[in-house]
């Protein structure tokens, strides 16, 4: 099964971003997790453009951008160009959402789609065939160091259930509360990609933590 650990940027040292991501690529992470916030879909305004781009040039990991903005459709084209590896886009802010996928598919990188905690998971059966990853949104989109929602796990095996029936091979993310102590059952729940924030960053050090929760 694969297993991925995906350190969110948000909790890194924004005043350090080159040596927290020279800290990634010497670490057993595989993606870098960015959240881009607008102000509009989520009350929160995170990274633009120039610091993707400014990621890029310092870190060699694949990065897994998760936009939470209105009209993703608008921006995947430089989006792709700043140095998304993997383009997430949310279920709830697009009018279309498979012209949304055929717009990231177009420009030669991986395609995810998400929904928040109190969006039905039956939403994306349409589309889980269509995507390379699935995200689940474990927390609120918005804000970082929230509290893991407990109900999520029968989520995620409502999700392996569709994707059973429809024969769907995407990958499954979690994002939101992730931590040493729940990752293990994550994983077991059949979850591929973890996004962990606070739970890395704010550990003595990091890369003994990527590497304990990859393995837990």
């Amino acid at each position: 099964m694969t297993k991925i650990i995906s350190p969110s940027l948000l909790s890194a040292d924004f005043g350090n971003l080159k040596t927290e991501c020279e800290m990634i690529n010497a670490s057993e992470a595989e993606w870098l997790h960015i959240d881009v916030m607008d102000g509009s879909f989520v009350p929160n305004i995170s990274f633009g453009f120039p610091v993707i781009e400014a990621v890029k040039k310092h870190c060699n990991k694949m990065l897994d951008v998760h936009i939470m903005i209105v009209h993703p459709e608008k921006y995947v084209q430089r989006f792709a160009k700043a140095g998304a590896g993997m383009l997430t886009f949310h279920f709830e802010a697009a009018e279309n959402p498979q012209e949304v996928i055929n717009l990231i598919r177009a420009e030669g990188i991986k395609v995810g789609i998400t929904i928040n905690p109190d969006v039905p998971v039956s939403s994306l059966e349409p589309y889980i065939n269509h995507v390379d990853m699935v995200l689940l949104m474990t927390v609120f989109a918005g804000y970082g160091g929230q509290k893991f929602i407990e109900n999520s796990y029968d989520r995620i095996d409502e999700l392996r259930a569709i994707m059973k029936r429809k024969n769907a091979n995407c990958l499954i993310e979690i994002d939101g509360g992730v931590n040493l102590e729940n990752a293990s059952k994550l994983f077991e729940h059949g979850v591929n990609v973890l996004v962990a924030g606070n739970a890395i960053f704010n550990t003595p050090n990091p890369k003994d933590t990527i590497r304990d929760m990859l393995n837990s």
